[in-house]
């Protein structure tokens, strides 16, 4: 007979995990709740603040809309989040090929590793001044300029994320289509691409989210330039209507759909990429 085993809860770690969903799920719920308000149901106390609605209304949705010009901004935040990450998955994925399947044998390739990955430690405050005039100098003060910036700023992590992936993958797989006559470039986009799918889905969302929630980015380098994306509409809109957290919240809760639903879909391919580069 088996013996019956007895799973003893720790109490510590769930404890934890709970003050976790509480401190998630009770913002949520608040810009959820007041969205859908009416200015006239806010009150001063905490019971007239956390109840439901007494008539669920779309009334704010569509008032947050049309002062921050909602789908001019969303469209630019789209254009920058979407160019952003295929230029990332594409580039990053090569220059983590090249320098993962290198760095062990060479130390110029560990050097440039360390190089590239110790760029996520500089501070966006000591690049911001430069990039500026940079971008303005070379005319691309704008959506382009951002993008490339991004493109840049996301290399350091995907590239230390393409490179722990790649040491799942065997050198076998590589060297039986070399065998076959395959040429580097054939063996990466025919077998080692294709393999790496579930950490393209990582770094794109992790990227995307990145990119779709950023403000100083924007910002400091489309300045005065009339282009805004979510989050800098939002902030536009807090300034003129700093009071009024009914539109501001429903305005929130537009702004974060897109990328919710963005990670939803990708969001099996990313348990995949966690637990494959957790596993030798």
């Amino acid at each position: 007979m088996k013996e019956k085993v007895n799973e003893k809860v720790n109490w510590p770690v769930t404890i934890l995990l709970i003050l976790g969903l509480i401190t998630v799920a009770f913002p949520l719920y608040l810009t959820v709740v007041i969205a859908f308000k009416q200015p006239s149901e806010m009150s001063t106390s905490i019971s007239g603040i956390l109840s439901l609605p007494k008539h669920w209304s779309l009334a704010n949705f569509a008032e947050a809309m049309r002062v921050t010009d909602f789908w001019n901004s969303l469209r630019n935040s789209i254009v920058i989040s979407g160019v952003t990450v295929v230029l990332s998955i594409v580039l990053h994925s090569m220059i983590g090929y090249a320098v993962g399947r290198s760095k062990a044998k060479s130390k110029f390739y560990n050097f440039v590793y360390l190089y590239i990955v110790s760029g996520m430690f500089v501070p966006f405050a000591i690049l911001m001044m430069p990039l500026v005039k940079q971008t303005a100098q070379m005319g691309i003060a704008n959506i382009v300029g951002v993008i490339l910036c991004y493109v840049v700023f996301y290399m350091p992590m995907n590239l230390m994320l393409y490179s722990g992936y790649l040491t799942n993958i065997p050198m076998a797989l590589e060297e039986a289509a070399r065998i076959d006559g395959a040429t580097t470039w054939t063996t990466y986009w025919k077998i080692i691409f294709p393999i790496m799918k579930p950490m393209h889905a990582t770094a794109a969302v992790i990227t995307a989210l990145s990119v779709w929630n950023d403000v100083m980015t924007p910002l400091v380098i489309m300045s005065g330039s009339g282009i805004n994306t979510l989050p800098l509409a939002q902030m536009t809109f807090q300034t003129q209507f700093g009071t009024n957290y009914n539109l501001a919240f429903a305005s929130y809760l537009l702004a974060l759909l897109p990328i919710l639903v963005f990670y939803i879909i990708c969001q099996k391919q990313i348990l995949n990429g966690v637990v494959n580069g957790a596993v030798k």
